[in-house]
């Protein structure tokens, strides 16, 4: 079996299900960790011997055991919500339904994750991307992380013009709609005492660039997408209708970086970004461990939906 751990609108997970359903090798069950304990329930067992968990997992839809669980993909999960408790109350629940739910269908022994959302987390933080794609040889601008509004300053002075970046992408909200905080460049007289608020994320920004490079790996398989825009854009994610898509070769030594840097995560899947100057030189910008993928499929043909089903079924 397949297990899918994600939310109930997801069309990336959608199409991965379809794919596997359409081979008819392996039967597919689909739970959000969000439905945790009002629409799935689950009673797991732990036998010491044999150091598996096993025991029912029931959905709305079906019923299935921990034991027969060979792969799982980790996709976009939702966390359980206690709305009939007090703030205090709900947050101790939340806890518990992570740490217990979550926390067994993270502990399958036998199972291959896609990927195991211990190590999406640990291959979130931009500090080690950076320092690990250094280490493999990728060019990445000079960055500096602080909350210290005289070192912004100082580090714009030196590689002025620079880049603001989040650190981590949460959920933001303002007026009850959700924000997105895309990558945009700060002028120096931005860099004031605010800076002090937290840590923030400062990058030179990539001289003369003509374009982006997404490469989706899974597996053995990659897939690099360059992604060009009719408007100079810092981030190309903030208008996708200003965006065109075209499939590029990479040099046999970016696969082995690439690889290189997922093993050293032990992550089967990554999404890169690289910036790329006008003399084709890229730069890394970071891997996103449980990145989007789906919507470049259509517009270049790329078959990235059978290839998450092969890493998949590769261990059943």
């Amino acid at each position: 079996m397949v297990l899918v751990v994600t939310g109930t609108d997801d069309v990336t997970a959608d199409a991965v299900i379809a794919e596997l359903n359409r081979r008819g090798r392996c039967e597919v069950a689909r739970v959000n960790p969000g439905g945790f304990p009002r629409d799935v329930g689950m009673s797991a067992s732990f036998d010491p011997e044999s150091g598996r968990w096993t025991g029912p997992i029931t959905t709305p839809g079906r019923q299935f055991d921990l034991a027969d669980v060979r792969s799982v993909y980790w996709r976009r999960p939702t966390p359980s919500m206690f709305p009939g408790l007090d703030d205090e109350a709900a947050e101790f629940a939340k806890a518990q339904a992570r740490e217990g739910f979550g926390g067994v269908l993270s502990a399958l022994p036998n199972a291959r994750y896609v990927n195991h959302p211990h190590r999406n987390w640990a291959a979130e933080y931009k500090p080690s991307q950076l320092s690990v794609a250094a280490e493999l040889g990728f060019d990445v601008p000079p960055t500096l992380i602080t909350a210290d509004p005289a070192a912004a300053r100082a580090f714009a002075d030196k590689h002025a013009p620079i880049i603001y970046k989040p650190l981590r992408v949460t959920a933001l909200m303002r007026d009850g709609r959700p924000q997105a905080i895309w990558t945009q460049r700060v002028e120096p007289d931005e860099l004031d005492d605010s800076i002090a608020g937290t840590a923030h994320l400062f990058q030179a920004e990539v001289a003369e660039k003509v374009a982006d490079l997404r490469v989706t790996v899974v597996g053995d398989e990659v897939f690099c997408v360059r992604i060009e825009s009719s408007v100079a854009r810092l981030d190309w994610r903030s208008d996708y209708d200003t965006l065109s898509y075209k499939m590029v070769e990479l040099s046999a030594k970016m696969v082995e970086q690439m690889q290189h840097y997922l093993r050293r995560f032990g992550l089967m899947f990554g999404c890169f970004d690289f910036a790329v100057d006008s003399r084709g030189v890229p730069y890394f910008l970071e891997c996103n461990p449980n990145g989007q993928w789906a919507w470049m499929e259509l517009p270049t043909g790329l078959p990235m939906t059978a290839a998450f089903a092969d890493a998949l079924e590769g261990n059943l």
